[in-house]
């Protein structure tokens, strides 16, 4: 019998915390097994420790005051033996890695073949000339169009999808025998990450790689692995055929873990509908129009909008990167003046309203509550500026609000002195909420508020508001690119491409019955926890792209 490609048992790493001799232990004996040619996905929230595992398989604490114990083998290669031409023959030309964030992993300086180019300089000796046909020879292999032309071009020049593919040529250049994939689709829309998750399958079937897949995203490991390995706080708490795991699961986590998974199948929770006789919308929008730049460099980002939303109903609005859905929702809020048509607020042009810009009754929720809030100054603070905004001027009765918003979003009172950085992310979404709820808004624009967030936290954040919306009768508009939690929020939805709405109804019968060629090409991309129908699925969606 063969040996693994991966072996690790009784993985224990621990952080350095605090004064000389404390530590943080993230992951709390592990073992797994990796066969040549299989896919195996670790799964968890944030903070569970799999992008730890995923880190030590290449011997990235090695040097870094991180303690680890444990045996870690990959191709024969034993991490804790190993030194540094040992550790720098294994990463990246016997195991290579693709990380989450493109951006940060390539050098905005030079162009992407060069990059590539040096990767392969260093592993394989070879000279500038071959390297750099390597790099093309690899791009081309992702999926770059023009890769000759392209590798030329600088990281920014290139697409959130088309930079995750520089990344995967990088991870390919030296032929690797095991790729590991660290939340490789977690910022991008749901036709590039289908797109990205059919090439990783694709070289694995043809290459006959080793895959680790890390995610929080149960859904995406479903499709693409096969086997599952689930995670909480540092702990393997379930493992076994990705088929088995997902039908029936043994560890009462595992079983949380799914049931907040949003699907496009589940029964969508009641609604509440605006009444028959409600006298106006709280906001519409007529024939919105966004240009960015001008002459011949302008770029229309929204083109012809119109829509409605009414007290107590919210309205959905999908679409890819670039569709032009966050720029629209900053238009219904006042942030960004129209290039042409009109917004109007419960009967009231937005222009008759407006304080410092901004309509009044109506509030924003962002996508990152990290660079939203100010790192300065206490959570509390940030609550109370939309009240002192708004002309308040009593503190006690400021402090008092505060306090009941905290509560009201799940909080304490007694956070109101914290700073943000002592918070998870889906606590300071939280913040984030309630921040939006302090001046008793209409109406509150939400941009992909749950997009970075465990799927547990994102069923919490979700949730809340619409217990919120119930309760206050608020006007929501719910901006994502997750069809399926968009389901499950929404009265009605609105499908946005290049700037204009090409599907606009009530969300079951979008849902159910789309008639839009690209609706339909987005929900087909949407995976599902249902690894039997993998291969249907992806034949179906290169079908629809070819």
């Amino acid at each position: 019998m063969s040996e693994p490609l991966v072996e690790v048992r009784d993985l224990v790493v621990d952080f350095p915390v605090g004064a000389p001799g404390e530590w943080l232990r993230a992951v709390d004996g592990v073992s797994l097994t990796l066969d040549a040619g299989g896919a195996l996905g670790i799964v968890g929230e944030s903070g569970s420790g799999k992008s730890t595992v995923a880190a030590a398989l290449l011997g990235l604490h090695h040097g870094t005051g991180t303690r680890v114990t444990g045996a870690v083998r990959v191709a024969g290669t034993d991490l804790a033996g190993a030194g540094a031409p040992q550790l720098r023959a294994l990463r990246g030309g016997t195991a290579a890695m693709v990380f989450q964030d493109p951006l940060s992993s390539l050098d905005p300086y030079y162009a992407i073949g060069d990059q590539i180019a040096e990767v392969y300089r260093v592993h394989a000796d070879a000279s500038r000339r071959a390297a750099r046909a390597r790099a093309v020879e690899v791009l081309d292999r992702v999926g770059i169009p023009d890769a000759v032309r392209r590798s030329r071009a600088r990281p920014h020049e290139f697409s959130g999808g088309m930079r995750q593919r520089a990344l995967i040529a990088m991870a390919l250049a030296c032929e690797p025998r095991l790729l590991i994939a660290d939340e490789p689709t977690t910022a991008l829309d749901v036709t590039v990450q289908a797109q990205i998750l059919d090439l990783l399958h694709g070289l694995r079937e043809e290459r006959g790689l080793g895959l680790l897949l890390v995610t929080h995203d149960v859904g995406v490991a479903a499709e693409n692995v096969d086997e599952l390995l689930v995670m909480r706080d540092g702990r393997a708490v379930e493992r076994g055929p990705v088929g088995r795991v997902l039908a029936a699961p043994t560890d009462p986590y595992t079983r949380d873990l799914l049931d907040a998974v949003p699907r496009l199948d589940a029964p969508r929770p009641s609604r509440l509908r605006p009444a028959p006789d409600e006298p106006a919308p709280v906001v519409e929008a007529f024939a919105l129009r966004r240009e960015f730049g001008r002459g011949k460099r302008a770029v229309t980002a929204v083109d012809g909008v119109s829509l409605a939303v009414r007290a107590g109903e919210t309205l959905g609005i999908v679409g890819e990167s670039g569709s032009g859905k966050s720029t629209l929702g900053r238009m219904l809020v006042g942030l960004l003046e129209p290039s042409a048509g009109e917004v109007r607020h419960t009967g009231e042009a937005a222009g008759g309203a407006v304080r410092d810009g901004i309509p009044h009754g109506v509030q924003m929720v962002f996508q990152d509550p990290v660079s939203s809030l100010n790192p300065r100054r206490s959570i509390g603070e940030s609550i109370a500026d939309p009240l002192r905004a708004a002309g308040e001027r009593d503190e006690g009765a400021i402090r008092a609000r505060v306090a009941e918003l905290l509560e009201r979003v799940g909080l304490e009172a007694a956070h109101h002195d914290r700073y943000p950085h002592e918070f998870s992310g889906g606590q300071r979404q939280r913040v984030g909420i309630a921040r939006a709820l302090a001046p008793r808004p209409r109406l509150i624009v939400c941009d992909e508020p749950v997009s970075a967030l465990d799927v547990t936290t994102q069923a919490q954040v979700t949730a809340l508001l619409a217990e919120l919306q119930r309760e206050l009768g608020i006007a929501l508009v719910f901006i994502a690119h997750d069809l399926a939690v968009v389901r499950q929020v929404s009265d009605r939805v609105a499908v946005m491409r290049a700037g204009r709405i090409v599907e606009e109804g009530p969300v079951d019968e979008v849902y159910d019955r789309p008639r839009d060629p690209y609706t339909r090409r987005l929900l087909a991309a949407m995976p599902a926890l249902d690894p039997e129908r993998a291969g249907d699925r992806r034949s179906s969606r290169q079908e629809a792209y070819a």
